[in-house]
C-alpha cells in the first residue's frame, strides 16, 4: 500500500513539472507565434519531449540580443546570481543552448561568467586564438544541426598570446617548440591580412590582427558546406564575430 502511495506521489510530482516547463515553454513566444513543431496537447500526452531549458528556444536575432544583454549585465556588476542546485534536475534530462561560442582558451576569457549565463545555456567550443579546424568545425555542425542552436559567435579577445606569436612567426620568422607552430601558422592568415607600414604601430596592428582573426573566422564558417552554409541561407543560423575587452569586460561586436 505504502510502495503504491509513493508511486502516485511520485507521478503527480513528474506532471507538476511537466506543466511548469510547458507554462515556461509557452511563455518563452511572442502571442501569435507556434512553437516550432511542438504542439502544447503533444507535449501534454508525453508524445514530445520538453527541451530542458524551455526558454532558451530563440530566432537568432533574440539569442544575440540576450547574448550582448548578458554582456551588459556582467559589464555593469548586475550578473545573475548563479544557481546550480535549481538546474540540476533539468540538465540531467539533456541540454538546449542557445548560442555557441567559440573562444581562445584563455582563463581571463570564460564566456558563461562575461555573456552572464548559467550552465546548459552555452555550447562552448575553446581552442587558444579562435580559430577553425576540421574538428572544430564538426563541434559547431554538431552544435548547429543536433542541438538546433541558432546563433554561433567566433570571440576573440585582447591580449591573445597565439596572436601575438603568429605575428612573431610571419614578420619575425620566429620558430616556437612542440605543437605550437601549428598555432602560429593557423594563424597566419591574418598577420599577413593587416599591412605592416613603415610608420605602423605596434599596438595598433596587434589589434587589428585580432579583429581580423575574427573575421575571416566568420566568414568562413558562413559559407561551410554542408551544415552551417545551408542552415546561413535559409535564416535559421546566424554566425558573428566579437572582441571580448580584458579592461572592461565588454564584447564588441566586429562582423
Amino acid at each position: 500500500m505504502m510502495q503504491n502511495t509513493e508511486k502516485m506521489i511520485k507521478a503527480g510530482t513528474y506532471k507538476t513539472q511537466q506543466r511548469r516547463l510547458l507554462l515556461k515553454m509557452l511563455a518563452a513566444f511572442p502571442l501569435g507565434l507556434a512553437l516550432p513543431a511542438v504542439s502544447a496537447a503533444n507535449t501534454m500526452s508525453g508524445m514530445v519531449k520538453i527541451p530542458p531549458i524551455p526558454e532558451n528556444i530563440l530566432s537568432p536575432e533574440a539569442a544575440l540580443e540576450r547574448l550582448m544583454k548578458g554582456n551588459e549585465r556582467y559589464v555593469t556588476n548586475q550578473s545573475t546570481p548563479l544557481n546550480f542546485k535549481d538546474e540540476r534536475l533539468d540538465l540531467v534530462r539533456g541540454q538546449n543552448p542557445f548560442a555557441c561560442i567559440l573562444s581562445c582558451s584563455d582563463s581571463r576569457v570564460s564566456p558563461e561568467f562575461c555573456f552572464d549565463e548559467q550552465r546548459g545555456d552555452l555550447f562552448v567550443a575553446r581552442v587558444a586564438g579562435n580559430y577553425i579546424t576540421t574538428d572544430f568545425i564538426a563541434t559547431l555542425e554538431y552544435a548547429a544541426a543536433v542541438l538546433h542552436v541558432p546563433l554561433i559567435m567566433v570571440l576573440g579577445h585582447e591580449g591573445c598570446g597565439a596572436i601575438q606569436a603568429a605575428i612573431d612567426a610571419t614578420d619575425n620568422y620566429e620558430q616556437f617548440p612542440g605543437h605550437i607552430q601549428t598555432i602560429a601558422t593557423a594563424l597566419t592568415p591574418a598577420v599577413r591580412a593587416v599591412r605592416r607600414t613603415p610608420d605602423y604601430v605596434a599596438s595598433n596592428r596587434y589589434f587589428e590582427v585580432v579583429e581580423k582573426n575574427v573575421i575571416l573566422n566568420v566568414e568562413e564558417l558562413r559559407k561551410q558546406p554542408p551544415i552551417l552554409s545551408r542552415l546561413v541561407d535559409n535564416k535559421k543560423l546566424m554566425i558573428v564575430g566579437g572582441v571580448y575587452h580584458l579592461k572592461t569586460g565588454k564584447v564588441e561586436l566586429i562582423s
